[in-house]
């Protein structure tokens, strides 16, 4: 039954009230009212790890079957902010991972209805992603996004549906009088456009808003609580794929390091030490043709490394989040939000929504030649479809072939598209998702319009059009919210779709994708201005228990013959100087044995005046690489590298790697290697 957004809200509210008056010392609020002395709000922060198994899982992004983990560079984790009114509550949660998929969105909404009851729903929370193509993948159940990751990881689910809960606990138990301010900049030297030819086709009204071919519009939201900034969202559109499809390591790539840059660098959060301070999230716009990768070759530009870019690009999204904060404003006004569910495989558009001034349609998702081959700025497409001679993949084996031509009617429905793969028409169900939610968010003078793609820059413009007018606000007011809620793909233009570039073929459900987009959110902010109850839409489905999984798990840990579990095999030198770079290996066992979530597999440790070891680093921080790998079949070896900072305290050092090993009988057991000791001077 469609819950209405009266009803949901109004929970809300109740629940804001009881839980301001008894987790707030001194505060009181009555219903509809704000908290006094707060700036007309609560706010709440939290954050926590989603990092997967750091050994032979899947990545999601690149679609290359043999990228798999083989490490960690920088733990990906997730931030919840929790902005309350006192009549109206939201919830803002950024993931460091490839995507939001519909399952990812579901699982978190049930364990907050077991935790919170009505408070936090799908109609108050938002989820999107940052879009790191070095993350674990197969936590969808669509069967296209766990192709290239041999199916669905349950881990891997998990560690995202459990951090994002923890992430929104922890910003709930946060909750506190706070005030709000709004900043904006620009940034011109973080992205590039990856499909110029597409984006020339666009009409001159759309190209004149973008004079350089990029969109370059910083928005920056930053939350102040006792007169001291305590967390900022940080919205900006480039792809997240600094890191190249030849990395194998666990990385949230360039905005994770802009996080990591707010967070730990300026700030002095330490990610073990419990809550932290200071949250920093740097989420997406309309990032579908932007690409970090500035001279548009993957790992290329500003650098010819891909770690140097990672950092650079991440530093100059901090930076830019800094600017635009230095001459922010403090806002007021309601939070509020509205979510619906459209079938974008049968939506009928009304002419007022097309190029052409006629009525159209869209059509069931099939994936164009473009799509498998993929961007060439950013990295190649999926390999294997069709599948080469002698090269089999179970899990298409399982499913059915894919290799079928399609129906006259589908090529006519999507042309100018050339169909490789009905995904809309598989078996055993449609191996994408066809109903997806649109969401629309407001938090005081910002709006986000919250959709399950990746929009072109200028079909993001026109989403932002079409909302503003809806609601009557002035453009700048409304941000393109991609990656939010769920995933299929992109959404291009009808003109950008025509040149059939990557992006075009990728739009799945036709060349009047984005018209459809345009008459749904125009119908959903009109009713969100109007105060109307929405329809809820059709029900997005749930083949959870359809999934199927061919990576096999790891067996029982072993070890080399007279040597034991946590064994140094290559000890540090005895000393270093600062700057330079200390390497260690260690026997190990499987990652996926204990992914450590939440915690680490090294700690770097100085021994302090009294005696004492103290963790001055960790793997999981920038200055920290773990690299894992196999030798036999069932022996792990753990080599782990230190950069150490100019500014190191000098003394003595260690390090200590943590894990567990699986024994014959099933049992797991920890354990600890500890290397020589040496000096940092």
């Amino acid at each position: 039954m469609p819950v209405s957004r009266r009803t949901v809200l109004a929970g809300t509210a109740a629940g804001s009230a009881a839980l301001a008056a008894a987790t707030v010392p001194g505060v009181t609020t009555a219903l509809g009212a704000p908290a006094p002395e707060s700036g007309g709000y609560l706010i709440g922060l939290g954050l926590s790890d989603i990092t997967g198994p750091a050994a032979e899982c899947g990545m999601m992004g690149y679609s290359q079957f043999d990228q798999q983990t083989a490490g960690i560079h920088l733990r990906p984790r997730a931030r919840a902010f929790i902005i309350d009114s006192g009549a109206r509550r939201i919830v803002f949660a950024v993931a460091e991972n490839g995507m939001i998929f519909q399952s990812v969105h579901r699982g978190v909404m049930l364990e907050l209805a077991g935790r919170f009851g009505d408070l936090y729903t799908e109609q108050n929370v938002v989820l999107t992603s940052t879009h790191s193509h070095a993350t674990c993948g197969g936590s969808s159940n669509d069967y296209a996004y766990n192709l290239s990751i041999l199916g669905f990881q349950q881990q891997v689910y998990d560690a995202e549906v459990n951090g994002i809960v923890e992430a929104i606990a922890a910003a709930h138990a946060d909750l506190g009088p706070g005030t709000l301010s709004l900043g904006r900049a620009e940034l011109r030297d973080a992205s590039v456009n990856r499909s110029r030819v597409a984006f020339e086709r666009n009409p001159e009204v759309d190209k004149e808003h973008f004079p350089n071919a990029i969109d370059p519009a910083v928005t920056a939201l930053s939350f102040v609580r006792g007169g001291k900034q305590v967390g900022a969202i940080t919205w900006f559109a480039t792809h997240n794929t600094s890191m190249t499809n030849q990395n194998r390591l666990i990385s949230a790539d360039n905005k994770g390091y802009a996080s990591f840059s707010y967070e730990h660098t300026e700030h002095g959060v330490r990610y073990l030490d419990g809550p932290a301070d200071f949250i920093a999230a740097f989420a997406q716009t309309n990032a579908g043709d932007m690409s970090p990768n500035l001279n548009l070759r993957p790992g290329s530009g500003p650098t010819e490394n891909e770690f140097d870019n990672t950092r650079i690009i991440g530093e100059r999204q901090y930076h830019a989040s800094k600017t635009a904060l230095s001459s922010a404003r403090s806002i007021s006004g309601p939070v509020d939000s509205m979510l619906c569910y459209i079938d974008l495989a049968d939506t009928a558009v009304d002419g007022r929504f097309t190029p052409e001034g006629q009525p159209r349609h869209t059509a069931p998702a099939a994936a164009g030649v473009s799509l498998i081959a993929g961007s060439v700025e950013d990295g190649p497409g999926l390999p294997g479809i069709p599948i080469p001679e002698g090269v089999r993949n179970p899990f298409i084996d399982a499913l059915g072939d894919p290799r079928q031509p399609a129906p006259s009617w589908l090529a006519d429905a999507q042309a100018p598209k050339a169909i490789i793969v009905p995904l809309g028409l598989l078996p055993p169900v449609p191996w994408v998702p066809n109903v997806v939610p649109i969401q629309i968010v407001r938090i005081g003078e910002l709006y986000l319009a919250c959709g399950g793609a990746e929009f072109t820059i200028v079909a993001g413009l026109r989403i932002r059009r079409a909302v503003a007018t809806a609601l009557g606000v002035p453009l700048e007011q409304v941000l393109m919210q991609g990656y939010a809620n769920a995933y299929h793909e992109y959404v291009t233009t009808p003109e950008e779709y025509d040149s059939q570039q990557y992006e075009g073929g990728s739009t799945l459900f036709g060349r009047y994708t984005l018209p459809a987009y345009q008459q749904e959110f125009t119908r959903l902010a009109t009713a969100f201005a109007l105060f109307q109850q929405s329809p809820r839409g059709p029900a997005p489905r749930d083949i959870s228990n359809l999934q199927l999984n061919f990576q096999p798990a790891p067996g029982p840990d072993a070890t080399p013959l007279g040597r034991g579990f946590g064994d140094v095999l290559a000890q540090p030198a005895t000393s270093y100087a600062p700057g330079t770079q200390a390497a260690v290996e260690f026997i190990s066992a499987h990652p996926k044995h204990n992914p450590r979530r939440n915690g680490t597999f090294l700690e770097v440790q100085r021994r302090n005046a009294s005696g004492d070891w103290v963790r001055v680093a960790n793997e999981g921080e920038w200055a920290v690489r773990f690299y894992w790998s196999k030798r036999g079949l069932a022996e792990s070896v753990a080599r782990f590298t230190w950069d150490i900072p100019t500014d190191a305290t000098p003394g003595t050092y260690r390090m200590q790697h943590f894990a567990d090993s699986l024994h014959p009988d099933g049992t797991l057991h920890p354990f600890i290697g500890t290397t020589n000791e040496f000096e940092v001077s």
